[in-house]
């Protein structure tokens, strides 16, 4: 499997994501969206970053399940309940991404939503990978 990351010069330079991801052959996966939830069902984590890392965390563990690794993912969405504070905290939420994900950035959308599922969560990640 391969998976170029293509960022086209007439649109403005990515930061934390590529503008697309072009997959060739592999086994596609699906993760389902993935919160802060511990193994008790239980969200965990008082704040935004706290709450990003052990969903990301928990998307991760779902595609290494597979066989996956972060460099398979071809693209995440990111659902939060607050925009605003995901923007101010977006260096942050940076860090946590490269030290668990590294850098090569899946295509990747941030979307506002009223409230997820566990009314405690705050975030939410899904997304789908490519495996070879």
């Amino acid at each position: 499997m391969t998976a170029e990351r293509v960022n086209p010069p007439g649109l403005s330079p990515p930061t934390g994501f590529s503008h697309a991801v072009v997959a060739t052959g592999g086994r596609l996966v699906f993760l389902a969206g993935q919160t802060a939830l511990d193994a008790e069902g239980r969200v965990v984590g008082a704040d935004l970053p706290a709450q990003f890392e052990r969903a990301l965390a928990n998307l991760l563990t779902a595609l290494r399940s597979c066989g996956g690794a972060p460099a398979d993912l071809a693209r995440v969405t990111v659902y939060a309940v607050d925009v605003a504070d995901y923007r101010v905290r977006a260096p942050e939420l940076g860090r946590i991404w490269r030290d668990l994900a590294g850098r090569d950035y899946p295509a990747m959308a941030v979307v506002e939503v009223v409230r997820l599922w566990d009314e405690q969560a705050l975030v939410e990640l899904d997304g789908f990978a490519v495996l070879p």
